[in-house]
């Protein structure tokens, strides 16, 4: 994240909206994942594999391609809008409209944090 200001109380400000965003663009687990993790939700990452269960996209399977903390969207892989020039668009949707199949845990801090959730539950 980019800081614009030198006051650092607008520098606080501006940090804080900003974890508030990313913390609230979670999605639901599968069931095996639930059952995996003890947890019910996760914060959506690029390379996750999810499932759309909500609206005109319902049943697409594919990757997050992008995690857009401003507009609060995701994209998929596979989730596409045709354009009518023929060219394909990607599709934002609401991280909470999909859930997670499986989990990038190529990042080695987010894999220590799944498994200390599920030692402790």
């Amino acid at each position: 994240m980019r800081l614009t200001t030198t006051k650092p109380k607008a520098q606080r400000k501006s940090y804080s909206e900003h974890s508030a965003r990313v913390s609230s663009m979670r999605a639901p687990l599968s069931a095996d994942l639930r059952s995996q993790y003890s947890l019910r939700t996760v914060q959506v990452r690029k390379g996750d594999s999810v499932s759309v269960v909500r609206g005109d996209y319902k049943g697409h399977e594919g990757k997050v391609t992008g995690v857009f903390t401003s507009k609060m969207r995701i994209t998929v892989d596979g989730v596409n809008m045709p354009k009518m020039d023929g060219t394909n668009k990607p599709v934002m949707l609401l991280p909470s409209k999909v859930m997670v199949t499986k989990l990038d845990l190529s990042d080695k801090v987010r894999k220590e944090s799944l498994e200390g959730s599920k030692k402790s539950k």
